[in-house]
């Protein structure tokens, strides 16, 4: 039986983006701009230690992006990012799967050689972090540190076309990867039988999300390879984000008492990770997490228009209603949990005709937020119109085989 073509519109606007990428080149400006120069940084490092005059420091920025988000060039160049190259190599190679067209995997197997060029060099095995100097309230995290949130895209990225053309090297480096993820970041204890992962091979403990990506990886990688010193950590870990998960079925972004806010991309993130260890293990607490949790996600993540809202509780003040980023994981999400809850199903769907209807621009690039006033059209892959292409990729993959 031929397998059914998809949604017109959606595969319009997928080839629309991909013609505008070819001509705007892989490099973009990034949501972190503003902090990424020495200026930004010295900012937000006064933020974080004295808020008051922190707050007078970086309310410069803050009125930028919200205003005039177009400044951004002038505070950081366009820069490439690993998770966006990911992201181009998933989208590419899911784009391949729905038209059958060869020059679709030829720019996944591109975006794989990019990111084996721009792997953090320091280390062993293969890992990923930001090309810039990123100021955390722990201090700074120099450019080319690996990233427990970041470099699982990337092993997922080589999963996706070793699967489509059974390149041995694709393999080779996702094993390297999973050495990586592995053996580079500690676990630190978090009760019996759980233990939370850090975010760096430095340090950054109790971060929910982090721990979310490092079990799937594990699990994924004990499935791929049959090593069971895969296994134990990732159970570790896994059991972590299970017990993390509020009695209202939220994760806070880390439970460390400093930063309890729950926001859309994040709560994605975690649900993500839960539904992919899910269907590797069939692992029952997955199942009942993730049940407790679309619940809270229906309830407190959407605005009264039916679309992803930024927070169910927020760490600041909002300088924008809508973003990019909450649509994509909105939309992976929901193409994970697909046909278990009518309701989701409906949301991600409605949140697609608004992509599709108000976020694509003429030249074929997503707009990156919907501010309170006006628009920030800015293209910038990371932040997120990579994740939008492949989310956009995946989703249309999944209702043609539903259809």
């Amino acid at each position: 039986m031929a397998t059914p073509p998809a949604n017109p519109q959606l595969l319009t606007a997928l080839k629309r983006f991909v013609v505008w990428l070819e001509d705007f080149g892989e490099t973009s400006q990034d949501h972190q701009d503003f902090y990424a120069s020495r200026v930004g940084r010295a900012a937000k490092h006064l933020y974080y230690r004295k808020p008051l005059l922190g707050m007078a420091a970086v309310l410069p920025m803050v009125a930028c992006e919200a205003f005039a988000p177009w400044t951004r060039c002038f505070f950081f160049p366009r820069m490439r990012l690993p998770i966006s190259d990911a992201h181009f190599a998933m989208g590419y190679a899911r784009l391949h799967r729905v038209t059958g067209e060869q020059r679709y995997l030829d720019r996944a197997i591109h975006f794989l050689a990019v990111l084996e060029s721009t792997r953090c060099p320091e280390f062993k095995h293969h890992g990923w972090g930001y090309p810039f100097d990123w100021q955390t309230r722990n201090g700074i995290l120099a450019r080319g540190t690996p990233l427990i949130t970041t470099t699982p895209y990337c092993y997922e990225a080589f999963t996706d076309v070793f699967r489509l053309d059974g390149q041995n090297r694709w393999r080779e480096i996702m094993r390297s990867i999973a050495e990586h993820v592995l053996l580079d970041y500690r676990d630190v204890s978090a009760g019996p039988d759980a233990a939370t992962c850090t975010y760096t091979p430095t340090g950054g403990e109790n971060v929910v999300n982090a721990s979310a990506y490092r079990a799937f990886t594990l699990f994924s990688a004990w499935r791929e390879f049959g090593d069971e010193r895969y296994h134990t950590p990732a159970i570790r870990n896994l059991n972590f984000v299970l017990q993390s998960q509020q009695a209202d079925g939220s994760w806070p972004y880390a439970m460390d008492g400093a930063r309890p806010f729950v926001d859309h991309f994040h709560t994605c993130f975690v649900m993500k990770a839960l539904a992919k260890i899910e269907a590797l293990t069939g692992h029952a607490g997955c199942t009942a997490a993730l049940a407790r949790g679309v619940e809270f996600y229906l309830k407190e993540l959407f605005d009264q228009d039916g679309l992803p809202r930024p927070f169910a509780r927020a760490p600041r003040l909002t300088v924008y209603r809508r973003e990019l980023y909450d649509c994509a994981e909105c939309i992976n999400l929901g193409v994970l949990l697909r046909g278990r809850k009518p309701a989701l199903d409906a949301a991600v769907d409605r949140t697609v005709q608004e992509i599709l209807g108000n976020w694509q621009r003429p030249d074929g690039h997503f707009r990156s937020r919907r501010l309170l006033v006006g628009w920030d059209n800015v293209p910038m892959h990371r932040w997120g119109g990579s994740e939008m292409f492949r989310a956009l990729a995946h989703y249309a993959d999944c209702t043609r085989a539903a259809n």
